[in-house]
This record gives C-alpha cells, sequence and structure tokens, in this order.
C-alpha cells in the first residue's frame, strides 16, 4: 500500500485532564501515515488524483486548536476519521504526543491505525 505522509506537525491545543493542562494550549505533536493508490498520482501528476497533504494537515490543524480533547486517544481517533473522509484515503496511522508531559521523558503518546471499510 502507498503512504502519504505528515511528519511532527506541531499544534498548539488544549489536551489534558487536570485543571492546569487545561488551563492554556500545550504543544502536541503528530505524525500521519495514509494509505492510498497513488498508482494514477504517478501517472497523470495531477494534484486531483492525490491525497493532498496539505489539506489534510490544514484540517488536522484547525481540530487540534479548537476541540480540547481530555486524552490522547479520544484525538487520534479524531484525526484517524478527518483522514479517511478523504477521498481516496483506505487508511490511516495516526501518532499524538505530548512532549514533557510525563518527567524525565521526551514525550509520551499513542498510535492507532483506522482503516475504511467501504
Amino acid at each position: 500500500m502507498d503512504q502519504v505522509f505528515i511528519k511532527d506537525l506541531l499544534v498548539r491545543g488544549i489536551i489534558g485532564i487536570s485543571d492546569l493542562e487545561r488551563s492554556q494550549p500545550q504543544d502536541i505533536v503528530i505524525n500521519i501515515t495514509i494509505y492510498a493508490d497513488l498508482h494514477k498520482a504517478g501517472e497523470t501528476d495531477r494534484i486531483e488524483d492525490c491525497v493532498n497533504y496539505r489539506t489534510v494537515a490544514k484540517k488536522v490543524y484547525a481540530h487540534v486548536e479548537k476541540i480540547g480533547r481530555y486524552t490522547v486517544e479520544a484525538l487520534a481517533a479524531d484525526i484517524a476519521s478527518i483522514c479517511l473522509a478523504e477521498p481516496g484515503v483506505q487508511g490511516a496511522k495516526v501518532r499524538v504526543e505530548k512532549p514533557g508531559a510525563v518527567r524525565f521523558s521526551r514525550s509520551v503518546g499513542v498510535e492507532i491505525e483506522r482503516f475504511n471499510h467501504r
């Protein structure tokens, strides 16, 4: 399966369960791998035949800035749904990380995979 990826998208948003975490936006690092058949796009060289990673990144960025989720699991599921709604997308792997959330670690987070079953 072909892949389109967005690596280390940095977004500031509300995420977490404590009052401190919810009091102000914090850094959230997002990595996305989108699974799609890119054969036609490679032959035609037309953006209409591609999965537009810029469009996906903008949608994810806007969503994360406004949603205010409690868990990284729920945010990752949201992002996967955004990806799966794009034309031609067959699946998505989403990794959501909170840098510095746990003492002595660079980051913590989750990684999920979801697939369209249409």
